[in-house]
């Protein structure tokens, strides 16, 4: 991975300050990540053309899989971002036995809502999104040459007929909109509030709320399906044409009690059969997670019409890999990969600082720094691309940039603690001690 000057230079201070700081703390930055992208020009055909198709009302499921550190966040926040720059609603949900069981699709959805972006709001974007619905029932409504007083009535019409398909398996979503619609109108704000949360999914909702809007009791596993369809359909109408979900790290499924991890691997199998059935148009869902997972008995390989369904050939040539597969394979970094997106970063923080963070943080030495950090973790250089960018970044260029006598060559030495290390980090490293070494 990594950029050319020419692009580099034209990135906005605020852009790069977003992708260095992020950097600085170890994190995978939230956006601006087409800075940082090489190497994965080869995707880029074949999934613009499905998200092209997503956006025309097809639906797309696809599975990406990489050892740890291979960069399949980086990856998924990429596209990610290609889909908001079609006007997609994006949401990343990290799967977690605790937090968001897979097996529970209706905490699922509720992540989900509560992780919803657009380009124009942040998480959670699921009231602007209602409102500019409700404004755009309206617009059309007028439209069509309804006057002030016949407006409530026809844009009841409206939802009725926009939502008919949803309201076969989810009445309720239609419902809950009516009551939210009818408290705002009321000017009761908190019952409208109330209302919003339990069509996003919220449990434990107060009862005079929902007797209010006309729903009872919280949403379950399959009425998540019908409230996805539903919300669909209102992003649809608000001029965004699809919804780009994340379900991260998946392999934790790998770790949970047997009867939760069977229940969670029929609800992925599920949900792609409803992804392929064409449920969700405008849906382009990803999962992530390791070789692993895909591969063993403790995963994807224990559910076996789940394992046929994402049945992909990787004996081949890595450079053969078909981008249009269900699944994906990110190779990982190298040495030589690490040092280009090094450099990327390098340049991208040299803009607007002193020429001495390019003439003492040369390729050479970040060469260096990238073959010690790979040293401190064992040699898996394909792992250290975190470590390695917030090394960089926080221990070498902010010195660099500050103090005009600082040299890391003359006044840094890397040392990596256990408690700055991930739980895969720590296990690679050589131990939990202090690594000191030099460059």
């Amino acid at each position: 991975m990594g950029v050319g000057n020419v692009r580099s230079s034209q990135v906005s201070a605020t852009r790069r300050r977003a992708v260095i700081d992020a950097l600085r703390r170890g994190a995978v930055p939230e956006s601006g990540l087409d800075l940082l992208a090489t190497g994965l020009d080869r995707f880029e055909t074949a999934l613009d053309a499905e998200l092209e198709a997503v956006a025309s009302g097809a639906s797309v499921f696809k599975a990406v899989r990489g050892e740890y550190g291979s960069g399949k966040t980086f990856f998924t926040r990429w596209l990610g971002e290609r889909a908001k720059r079609r006007n997609f609603a994006v949401s990343e949900i990290q799967i977690s036995e605790t937090e968001t069981p897979l097996h529970k699709l209706e905490t699922v959805y509720r992540r989900l809502t509560e992780r919803l972006t657009t380009a124009s709001f942040p998480p959670s974007a699921l009231r602007p999104v209602v409102d500019a619905w409700f404004y755009a029932l309206e617009e059309d409504a007028l439209a069509a040459g309804a006057s002030e007083e016949e407006l409530p009535s026809e844009v009841e019409k409206l939802l009725v007929a926009r939502l008919a398909e949803v309201s076969r398996h989810a009445p309720s979503f239609a419902t809950a909109l009516r009551g939210y619609r009818n408290a705002l109108v009321g000017g009761d704000e908190a019952t409208a509030a109330a209302v919003l949360a339990w069509l996003g999914g919220q449990p434990h909702v107060a009862a005079a709320a929902r007797r209010a809007a006309g729903v009872r009791g919280d949403l379950d596993h399959f009425g998540a399906l019908g409230f996805l369809q539903g919300l669909l359909t209102v992003l649809r109408d608000t001029g965004h044409p699809g919804l780009f979900v994340v379900l991260d790290e998946v392999e934790t499924l790998q770790r949970v009690r047997s009867d939760a991890r069977d229940k969670a691997l029929n609800a992925l199998r599920q949900l792609i059969d409803e992804v392929h059935s064409g449920r969700f148009p405008g849906l382009y869902l990803v999962i992530t997670g390791t070789p692993v997972f895909f591969d063993s008995q403790h995963g994807v390989q224990r559910l076996a019409p789940l394992a046929q369904r994402l049945a992909t050939d990787f004996t081949t040539d890595p450079r053969f890999d078909n981008p249009r597969a269900v699944q994906l394979r990110l190779p990982g970094f190298t040495l030589e990969s690490l040092v280009d997106l090094g450099a990327t970063i390098r340049d991208l923080y040299a803009i607007g600082s002193s020429e001495r963070v390019k003439i003492l943080a040369d390729d050479a030495y970040i060469a260096d720094l990238a073959r010690a950090v790979g040293g401190a973790l064992g040699g898996k250089v394909g792992v250290a691309p975190r470590l390695f960018l917030k090394k960089l970044v926080g221990d070498v260029l902010d010195r660099i940039d500050q103090f005009e006598d600082f040299d890391p060559r003359q006044h840094y030495r890397l040392t990596v603690t256990s408690g700055e290390l991930t739980d895969v980090e720590r296990n690679l490293a050589a131990s939990a001690d202090d690594i000191d070494l030099d460059l």
